[in-house]
């Protein structure tokens, strides 16, 4: 029985990626996590969210050794290094990728795989090592049954799942799996390629140590040449380009779609049930994305997630969901696991996501506001998607005053989110300004009326005049981080009183001893047990403190949260409060888009206090 001292910090992880779905590579050189054919099918290798019955997949030296790693530059090729007393092997991890070479670099230009391709390397003296594959179909439930075709080529076989597993040295069968033992001398390498399969149809791909090596080059030369597309040449560019990268590898390219992490279930509480399967695409990750990866050059990239958008949530306002499967699947029913232990004991672990059917206001002006962007930045909306929006905009007007679970997806009740209510706001502004723009059909006028009664009503209702800040929700008198939102969206100006008091009353009560943003405290969201500070908060108060001129101090936060990124600058969606660990799954969008967003935005107010100090 494992006890929680086994599993790895998730800091411990680095993802490679086909843009179809990723694995998670521990620095011990095991695949704890990996799902084929697509980032929500069923897991494979699960070991991170149950350390016995989980399944893995590791190559590792036999003896003690030391670990550094890093991915080859502009890539999401990993590589790491053990270092024994007798000797140095490197590990490359990669999946293969494969484009048209014609074609530009797009999402929807990438091919499937289902591999894993793992290289081992003795660069000096020599090295003992073993390797272990077991793999555990639908989350552990199913130990597969296997078969030696070669000696070296073996094959698992379990319900609806397969896996081929093709070495360069000889395999022994065991239960459920497959090992190996060697040793390899300088200059001698050994190779690994699981390739997802189906029962029937298994070959072995006339795979060998040339196709291999050409694999990993032109996987090599993909990820580099897309990361030179990238235009940020400012501070913390290592940090962007990575957080570029890492967003790339989260984007199933079939679709342009981006799921908000690759996990399911990591926990915001060691120990606890906000557990939560994130390998969706939520509508509000739509504004955030397309402008993110526009500000670093990424049109296309932006465009497809648009498209996506535009494909997946059309039809009839009112069926818009939160949230949408790759495929643009609606029904994510919520399933508990309990035969699996969770990490470190943090059940339960679930699949699918209860929030699909919740109703969020604030969807509804996330999917203006990307249209928005996408207006302002890529291109023109057509006018077969106006209708629909028209129709999304007709919903708010219909809508707005009602009560919803809002954006932190409660599981307590409905009420007035002040959040919500504000992007019903920018629901209608962003449709106002997109007929200015572009001379499409709508009722401005009544736009405008229900736009300023929108806002004072939130400035009536939702500002409480004794504590003199915004609050949660109509009539409470509790603080939430997603107020943080409302300078942003251009709600209202961030120096303005009511909202640089409700800033400074958030930066006293919201903060952690570590100096981060919780989203709440004190609210009853209809779940038990405490959770991490929420990364994006405190980005969102580094965007704060830039708008309000307070440039060093919003540079001195952002330089910490940096600091709990991984040695790969992989960051999560949390921090635990009392130890800096990373809580919540792993590496997460919102986190990456944010580290984007606001380093970009530090540069441009650090120009703006060169001007103003270049002029006298």
């Amino acid at each position: 029985m494992a006890s929680r001292t086994d599993y790895p910090d998730i800091s411990d992880y680095g993802i490679i990626s086909d843009m179809h779905s990723c694995a998670l590579v521990s620095s011990a050189g095991s695949v704890d996590w990996c799902c084929f054919p697509r980032f929500d099918s069923d897991a494979i290798f699960g070991r991170i969210l149950d350390w016995d019955r989980g399944g893995y997949f590791k190559i590792a030296p036999r003896n003690s050794h030391a670990v550094s790693r890093r991915y080859i530059p502009g890539t999401n090729v990993l590589q790491t290094t053990f270092t024994t007393d007798n000797g140095v092997a490197q590990l490359t991890d990669f999946m293969p990728v494969h484009h048209d070479e014609d074609a530009p670099i797009e999402p929807y230009k990438v091919g499937e795989t289902h591999q894993i391709m793992r290289i081992i390397e003795c660069i000096e003296g020599s090295v003992a090592l073993d390797l272990a594959c077991h793999p555990r179909f639908e989350y552990g439930s199913i130990v597969p049954h296997t078969q030696l075709f070669r000696a070296n080529i073996g094959f698992a076989h379990g319900g609806s799942n397969a896996i081929s597993l093709y070495c360069s040295v000889p395999l022994r069968m065991v239960e459920g799996g497959f090992v190996s033992e060697g040793t390899l001398r300088q200059g001698q390498k050994a190779f690994a390629i699981v390739t997802y399969e189906t029962r029937f149809s298994y070959d072995s791909h006339s795979l060998n140590s040339r196709t291999i090596e050409q694999s990993l080059a032109e996987a090599t030369r993909y990820w580099q040449e897309w990361s030179d597309m990238c235009t940020y040449e400012g501070p913390y560019a290592d940090h962007v380009q990575r957080s570029a990268l890492t967003l790339k590898a989260l984007t199933y390219a079939p679709s342009g779609g981006m799921v908000a992490a690759p996990t399911t279930s990591l926990p915001e509480l060691i120990g606890g049930e906000r557990n939560w399967d994130y390998r969706y695409t939520w509508i509000r990750d739509a504004s955030f994305a397309i402008y993110g990866l526009h500000i670093i050059g990424y049109q296309n990239e932006a465009k497809a997630f648009r498209n996506w958008i535009q494909w997946a949530t059309v039809g009839r306002a009112r069926d818009l969901h939160i949230m949408y499967g790759l495929g643009g699947e609606r029904r994510l029913t919520e399933v508990s696991l309990p035969e699996l232990s969770g990490y470190r004991d943090s059940a339960p672990a679930r699949i699918g996501n209860g929030a699909y059917d919740q109703f969020q206001l604030d969807a509804y002006g996330e999917l203006l506001d990307s249209a928005h962007l996408y207006r302002r930045f890529i291109g023109p909306i057509d006018g077969e998607y106006w209708a629909y929006l028209l129709q999304i905009v007709e919903y708010v007007l219909e809508n707005w005053e009602a009560p919803d679970e809002g954006v932190w997806e409660a599981r307590s009740g409905r009420q007035h989110n002040v959040f919500s209510k504000a992007w019903c706001w920018v629901a209608l502004d962003r449709a106002i300004k997109m007929v200015a723009a572009l001379d499409l059909p709508g009722d401005v006028e009544l736009w405008k009326r229900v736009r300023t009664e929108i806002r004072e009503q939130i400035l009536e209702q939702g500002f409480n005049e004794e504590r003199g800040v915004f609050t949660q929700a109509y009539g409470s008198d509790l603080l939430d981080s997603a107020n943080l939102m409302l300078p942003l969206i251009g709600f209202i100006k961030a120096d303005d009183p009511r909202m640089l008091a409700t800033i400074r009353a958030t930066q006293r009560e919201l903060t952690s001893e570590q100096g981060f943003l919780y989203r709440y405290r004190g609210f009853d969201d209809g779940l038990h047990g405490e959770e991490g500070t929420f990364n994006i908060c405190s980005f969102w108060m580094c965007d704060n403190l830039i708008m309000l001129g307070e440039i060093d101090e919003a540079t001195e936060l952002f330089d910490r949260l940096l600091e709990h990124t991984n040695d790969l600058g992989l960051m999560s969606e949390e921090i635990d409060p009392h130890t800096g660990d990373m809580l919540g799954n792993f590496p997460q969008a919102f986190s990456h888009l944010s580290i984007i967003n606001t380093a970009v935005q530090l540069q441009r107010a650090r120009r703006r206090q060169a001007r103003r100090a270049a002029a006298g």
